[in-house]
């Protein structure tokens, strides 16, 4: 993101925003309700216009990767690595593999990798899943494909926890990210090697999910900077849309609405990620959280506003709800 654009992001961030139509808080949250919705909290500068059951905790699934992603930002301004440093520079197998020695951090964390995703690392034991990932093939050129999976992210740890010379990297997440905002340990789903699943697991109240949405209008504080932060909405060539955990509204109000989830479940061969946008109808620095069975986090920074709502599984449009949420 150009240094142009952080600073209108910021000012949009921090300037306080006009209030929201209270009626249209209203219909996004009876619309969620009505779509399998288990809880709901919108906050406009930093007030509550309207929660249901918002101190209960969910599973957000996916949500956990863009702590992780910010966990990655921290990493970087403390100097343990660089985003654009190759991973073969830390697993030294990947030298080996002409493709693989091109692929850098970023790429893990943006999931244009090319790397096999292995959906198995899901589950419970495995075995161990950094091994598994180190191990599993390129099945795309760096670059040149978004292939949303765990294996990436399991590469991801233990390129960190070489970095970190000791220190674990649910240590440094807590220490970093997490009890800066006010979060301890989480649900972390370890395998029989101590390696947690980097891509799920976590359990969180909409109040607590939240408190990643204020960092958006924060700027990245008071975990990174705002140029950290910013590069959270940048994309990549295989998918302008993701970055870092966080899905982006960049190319509304032109675009294709479509349902990003259902987009996920069919093999990455067969996905298309070209003009995506959450809504055309919403602010373009709108950007989300995704997790399985609909749950989100948004974050509208002109707007400085966030949502969360926690999704039972049935069928649920970001679009129409988004359109709602801001009237049009």
């Amino acid at each position: 993101m150009k240094k142009g654009m952080i600073i209108l992001f910021l000012a949009a961030a921090t300037a306080v925003a006009s209030p929201v139509n209270p009626a249209s808080i209203r219909a996004a949250a009876a619309y969620s309700s009505s779509a399998g919705g288990t809880s709901f909290l919108a906050l406009q500068n930093g007030q509550t216009l309207l929660e249901q059951s918002a101190g209960e905790p969910h599973k957000i699934y996916s949500g956990t990767k863009a702590f992780w992603g910010l966990a990655a930002l921290a990493a970087a301004e403390d100097g343990l690595l660089s985003l654009d440093e190759r991973v073969a520079d830390t697993i030294s197998s990947w030298n080996a593999d002409p493709r693989k020695a091109r692929v850098t951090i970023r790429q893990l964390l943006d999931f244009s990798s090319g790397l096999e995703p292995v959906f198995y690392l899901h589950n419970n034991d495995p075995g161990d899943r950094d091994s598994i990932a180190i191990r599993a093939p390129l099945v795309a050129s760096p670059g040149n494909a978004f292939i949303y999976g765990p294996s990436a992210l399991q590469v991801f740890h233990a390129v960190l926890k070489e970095k970190l010379h000791g220190e674990s990297p649910t240590h440094y997440l807590e220490r970093r990210v997490l009890h800066k905002l006010g979060l301890g340990s989480q649900r972390y789903l370890t395998d029989s090697a101590g390696n947690p699943l980097l891509a799920a697991g976590w359990l969180l109240s909409a109040r607590q999910w939240a408190k990643l949405g204020e960092v958006v209008l924060s700027g990245g504080a008071p975990i990174v900077s705002p140029g950290s932060m910013s590069q959270c909405w940048r994309g990549s060539g295989a998918n302008r849309a993701f970055s870092l955990g966080w899905w982006n509204n960049r190319q509304a109000p032109g675009g294709r609405e479509f349902d990003i989830e259902s987009m996920l479940i069919p093999k990455w061969q067969r996905q298309s990620w070209g003009g995506t946008v959450l809504c055309r109808n919403a602010p373009s620095d709108l950007v989300a959280c995704i997790g399985s069975g609909y749950q989100r986090l948004y974050v509208i920074p002109s707007m400085n506003l966030v949502v969360v709502r926690h999704g039972s599984g049935a069928r649920f449009s970001d679009a129409n709800f988004l359109r709602l949420l801001v009237g049009k």
